[in-house]
């Protein structure tokens, strides 16, 4: 039985209604599923965030050692009980991915998931400060092209410079809207985000950092100078764009993450 059938049926059989509010899409495409558990071991630990119906599950539990998957839909709880009864490295945990702490949950893991659109950007925020290292997500297209930009590119908001203060990221998979049942309304993207060591910049205080940076972005057709009116005083600021050389007049859209670890460490 093909991805596509497989999921018709067992939407029949448990008579499953995708949950727009939770942003529920189906994959339903073989390859992309190959593209995303491509590289997990019978060694690795996966923390799987939003199962579903299982059928990404189905494949982790085969190449895996350990598959914890964080559910918060109960009905689709049920589902993969019922599915996966038979296998003893699966455990289910009915809970909200952003109130669990994933440092207590396991020590080495690495992170896959078919991220709902409208939580994307919250969920890697507080995977990055966990301890996960390696992590694997299906997200909209556009939101991959923005995580996976580098600094002061067009393509740049303020989850770019997150994302590359922690890891790298690229985009390895490109996902056409028809792949899912029901189909999104936009394309989608398999991306790959390895934290690094160490974060890319030294900063004092990396929430003073991402503050700095997420004022910009709300205000980001404003100069540098003028967007961050909020968080210093205009001749303080003036006086710290003069010692780094960045013109007052600059947009903080243009600025590497490094300019802006250099305001952070001086305000």
């Amino acid at each position: 039985m093909n991805v596509y059938d497989e999921t018709k049926y067992i939407m029949q059989k448990y008579d499953v209604h995708p949950n727009k509010k939770l942003g529920q899409n189906f994959l339903i495409d073989e390859e992309t599923l190959d593209t995303i558990v491509n590289g997990i071991s019978k060694d690795d630990t996966i923390i799987e965030i939003g199962p579903g119906l299982g059928t990404l599950t189905s494949r982790l539990l085969e190449k895996a050692k350990k598959v914890y998957a964080i559910e918060l839909d109960k009905k689709m709880v049920e589902i993969l009980k019922d599915r996966f009864k038979l296998y003893s490295n699966l455990e289910i945990i009915n809970d909200d991915i952003l109130k669990l702490d994933i440092n207590t949950l396991v020590k080495k893991a690495k992170v896959v998931a078919n991220l709902p659109y409208y939580i994307t950007t919250s969920i890697i925020t507080k995977i990055l400060k966990s301890d996960i290292k390696d992590i694997t997500i299906l997200i909209q297209k556009e939101v991959a092209e923005r995580i996976c930009a580098y600094p002061s590119d067009k393509e740049a908001g303020a989850i770019t410079y997150f994302v590359y203060y922690y890891a790298d990221s690229k985009i390895i998979k490109e996902v056409k809207s028809d792949c899912f049942i029901p189909s999104p309304k936009v394309d989608s993207a398999v991306v790959k985000i390895v934290k690094l060591d160490n974060p890319r910049v030294y900063v004092k205080d990396e929430d003073k950092l991402f503050k700095i940076i997420k004022e910009n972005f709300t205000k980001r057709r404003k100069t540098i100078l003028n967007s961050l009116s909020n968080v210093i005083e205009k001749e303080k600021m003036q006086e710290i764009l003069k010692e780094l050389n960045i013109d007052e007049n600059t947009r903080g859209e243009n600025l590497t993450l490094e300019q802006f670890a250099e305001i952070s460490n001086r305000i």
